[in-house]
């Protein structure tokens, strides 16, 4: 992209050739910056700025900006995090799609596969030996509990999940050696959630936590599945946090699903989906 941009800068008015220059000397940075800042650092008119993107052969800046992140910024967080009071419906869509798209990307390349297996296995051993797997979580990482038990029951995989503090400590006080329990926060502080793991951990059970570095949550339990993210916006608070842990739980539903396959998970799906449809449309 960057170097057919630099086969076009001969037919470019000097002006627009400004504008040029200033991509080439930081596209990162031309990425991030809004059309005033770009006006004002290549010391043309803003109307100069969303001239030179149409002129190289896009919609507008709002595209040019999209396609450069996608090839300058890949892997890259939150490139597009600041959302502007000018900003369109359209350009917001984008920049929160590309905040959870950042995310993952970041996540897909920094993740920890050692401990991904080990949590898997360790699920798929108390699985066939006949314990108990238990998800907890507090608020929102409560319905993240719940749809992991979902989750992992639609894939042939007994589990259960509890968001209430009371029932949390109820469960975690009947948990036994061999037992797992796997404890979702987006804080990784909650007291009550602390306070499960404690008792889990006491009683012999695995503790599997789900959370950010760094957080008491991720030293409490056995085993830790780091989520980690950035939610300091400006202007609002992305629902990353909560997609990034459901993706964890996917990837670990998968991984122990395909663990314990024998050869029945497939016609065991495809007899769920069809009698989920014949319910629904029946």
């Amino acid at each position: 992209m960057l170097e057919r941009i630099k086969a076009a800068l001969p037919s470019l008015s000097p002006a627009e050739l400004r504008v040029g220059q200033l991509l080439l000397i930081d596209a990162k940075c031309f990425a991030k910056s809004s059309v005033s800042e770009l006006a004002c650092q290549a010391q043309v008119s803003k109307p100069t700025v969303v001239r030179f993107c149409r002129s190289v052969g896009y919609d507008g800046l709002s595209d040019f900006k999209r396609k450069l992140a996608g090839g300058v910024e890949e892997g890259v967080p939150f490139i597009h995090r600041c959302v502007d009071a000018e900003d369109k419906t359209g350009v917001i869509l984008v920049k929160v799609i590309d905040n959870t798209m950042a995310a993952f990307s970041a996540y897909r390349h920094g993740a920890n596969i050692v401990a991904i297996e080990a949590v898997a296995t360790l699920l798929a051993d108390a699985h066939s030996r006949g314990k108990r797997i238990e998800f907890f979580g507090a608020g929102t990482s409560g319905m993240i509990a719940q749809d992991a038990q979902h989750k992992f029951f639609r894939l042939g995989i007994n589990t259960h999940a509890n968001s209430d503090a009371h029932f949390q400590v109820m469960s975690a006080t009947m948990l036994r050696p061999g037992d797992c329990v796997v404890i979702i926060s987006s804080s990784g502080r909650t007291r009550d959630l602390l306070d499960a793991c404690a008792i889990a951990r006491k009683n012999g059970a695995t503790t599997i936590v789900i959370t950010a570095s760094g957080t008491p949550l991720a030293s409490a339990g056995h085993m830790h599945l780091a989520a980690d993210h950035s939610e300091l916006c400006e202007r609002f608070i992305p629902m990353v946090s909560r997609l990034l842990h459901l993706l964890i739980i996917d990837v670990l539903s998968t991984c122990v699903a395909l663990r314990l396959d024998t050869g029945k998970l497939q016609p065991l799906l495809r007899e769920v989906v069809h009698n989920l449809r014949s319910k629904r449309y029946g």
